[in-house]
């Protein structure tokens, strides 16, 4: 959340999501972290499996993942987003953050993989 709040300082809101995903990678790989950017995620459907179902924007030590968005406001179909993709890697935890949003702390969401709602 700190590397968001930093990278959020330094550019303001209203970029590409592009632009926060490698400026947030940088930040998080300064601070020791094992970051892995568009990490391309396998699904199995209809008993075949497809090597790329999706590409998570940054996996953060083989245990988180981050989903950026560059919106003023998250939507809920934001949130479920960032839950299918935890469902889908077996994850547990997950970070919405919106860098669209005015004060970065209103565009932080902790997603939680089997939490009740």
């Amino acid at each position: 959340m700190d590397a968001a709040f930093h990278v959020h300082s330094a550019l303001g809101p209203g970029l590409l999501e592009t632009v926060y995903e490698v400026a947030l990678e940088h930040e998080l790989k300064k601070r020791g972290l094992a970051v892995k950017r568009q990490e391309p995620v396998g699904i199995v459907y209809d008993g075949i499996r497809f090597e790329e179902g999706f590409r998570a924007d940054l996996v953060v030590g083989d245990c988180v993942i981050i989903e950026l968005k560059s919106v003023e406001a998250v939507a809920p179909v934001h949130k479920k987003q960032l839950l299918t993709y935890l469902r889908l890697t077996n994850k547990k935890l997950g970070l919405l953050v919106s860098f669209g949003a005015p004060v970065i702390k209103d565009g932080l969401f902790r997603v939680v993989n089997g939490l009740e709602e």
